[in-house]
């Protein structure tokens, strides 16, 4: 009993507010003064209480006992838009802004930590198995110049290879000494160490190990005393001209970053001075914890003032001769999920909502790719209210034709089902002068509740219109009987 209160009451609140909006209107059209009524362009006649159906001249309403009313061209608001008056624009304070061709100063501003540049990497190995006599590079992170002595290896095993090949050279056979030469060249053997044998005519079996770059000592993997076999990594030398630079940006800055893009990076280590290189990757991966992408930037650094671990500010330079897009100001956009519109004022005190396309942001401008054209007055203060009373507007004849939907209920046997329909036999409708017979109606969209089957007692609410019989509920008759005391 509770529910149906609750329902009728609902149903008397709808039916009392539009009947409040058909009397407002009745009001309205009565205070006009003949003259200018009959001057106006009657577009046409409609029942304030069915807003959705539409005659061609005056009369009584086929639906409810009242005069229809006349839909004046003055009146026709048929875009979703509303007129207010210049007093409630000016109460509102609403101010509107031309949508206008500009070059956006596309701008992108991250932050980000110098690492090494990894293509710079080189691994300085051991080219014969042999012991660490000397180490001149004693710790990680030195700085060493190219050329410079890292280590000096003792290299027995070259000793009997050597003396073979000297040997060989003193009996004068050219093929016997090329090939000779060539199994010292096999054994890792550096050209310098060879011409030093053949020039002083001794085995050569301590070897200097030298910086190729200029760079630092990324990593240190041997010590001295240390024995090395064949190609072991003793050094891991790195450059700090160019540096890397990995910077997060947001996904809405996505279409910003191209690779190629000239960008520029400053430290509050070196204020003032700023930092040129370019976009190298986009890298694949995105924060799972920021949801950002990531780009690696190149900066040249050739007083190795930018160091692995420094925090830089980098920003996207400006693309010089970028073409004017069509913008408005940011705040005349109003958002609803995954979409945006904006208030168009088209004159008279009219404004009409339309859906936009947006695209880059900067400067507190929006780019528009869909929805306006140059010129137009869109609303940049006070739309909020105006897009709530439009909203309003075009709900309520909504609201009103809902109301007269009339519902109906019986008991009632499945007799057939088919697809959308199902076929009932009912008791009588007294509200409706029907007597108990078979007919079919149609389902609601939910369909067919489980557990209900050909044969079942069942309690339907439905409505009547001509297009047919349609049922907005179907329940278990024990299920309806068991929601009443």
């Amino acid at each position: 009993m509770k529910m149906r209160f609750s329902l009728a009451l609902l149903a008397a609140l709808v039916g009392g507010g539009a009947a409040g909006y058909w009397f407002a209107n009745q009001q309205s059209a009565a205070v006009k003064p003949t003259n200018s009524a009959a001057e106006r362009q009657v577009l046409y006649w409609y029942d304030p209480m069915v807003p959705g159906q539409r005659f061609d001249k005056p009369g009584k309403s086929p639906f409810m006992d009242m005069e229809l009313v006349p839909r004046y061209a003055d009146e026709q608001e048929q875009d979703g838009g509303v007129t207010i008056s210049a007093r409630q624009q000016q109460n509102l304070g609403v101010r509107t802004e031309t949508a206008q061709l500009r070059e956006l100063d596309v701008q992108l501003n991250a932050y980000g930590s110098v690492a090494t540049n990894e293509r710079s990497v080189q691994v300085i190995a051991a080219r014969a198995s042999g012991l660490v006599e000397k180490l001149y590079v004693r710790a990680s992170q030195q700085q060493v110049k190219k050329g410079e002595a890292l280590a000096q290896l003792w290299v027995p095993d070259w000793n009997a290879a050597q003396q073979e090949y000297l040997a060989i050279r003193t009996l004068g056979d050219s093929a016997l000494t090329a090939a000779a030469r060539q199994r010292l060249e096999l054994q890792f053997m550096p050209e310098a160490i060879i011409r030093q044998v053949e020039r002083s005519g001794k085995p050569q079996t301590r070897i200097t190990v030298t910086a190729p770059e200029n760079g630092f000592i990324n990593k240190l993997d041997v010590r001295e005393g240390a024995q090395v076999a064949a190609t072991q990594g003793l050094f891991e030398l790195a450059s700090l001209d160019p540096v890397w630079v990995v910077i997060d940006y947001p996904q809405a800055q996505a279409g910003l970053l191209q690779v190629g893009d000239a960008v520029q990076a400053s430290s509050a280590s070196w204020p003032g001075e700023r930092f040129s290189g370019e976009v190298s990757e986009l890298l694949p991966n995105v924060d799972p914890l920021t949801r950002t992408f990531k780009a690696r930037i190149v900066l040249q650094n050739p007083q190795q003032k930018l160091k692995p671990g420094m925090y830089l500010q980098v920003s996207l330079t400006s693309n010089a001769g970028a073409k004017p897009v069509l913008a408005i100001p940011q705040e005349a956009l109003i958002g609803n999920g995954d979409h945006n519109r904006v208030l168009v004022a088209a004159g008279n005190g009219h404004f009409t909502p339309v859906e936009v396309v947006t695209g880059l942001a900067q400067g507190g401008w929006v780019e528009i790719k869909q929805g306006l054209q140059a010129g137009q007055q869109v609303v940049t203060s006070g739309q909020f209210l105006i897009d709530s009373e439009a909203s309003m507007r075009s709900a309520l004849p909504q609201l009103a034709g809902e109301a007269q939907v009339k519902q109906y209920q019986a008991q009632a046997v499945v007799e057939a089902l088919d697809g959308d329909n199902i076929t009932l036999s009912h008791e009588p409708v007294p509200e409706l002068k029907w007597p108990a017979m078979t007919m079919d109606f149609t389902l609601p969209k939910s369909g067919l509740p489980a557990g209900i089957g050909i044969g079942n007692q069942v309690m339907i609410h439905f409505s009547v219109d001509e297009n047919g019989s349609h049922i907005s509920q179907i329940l278990p008759q024990a299920a309806e009987h068991g929601g009443h005391p």
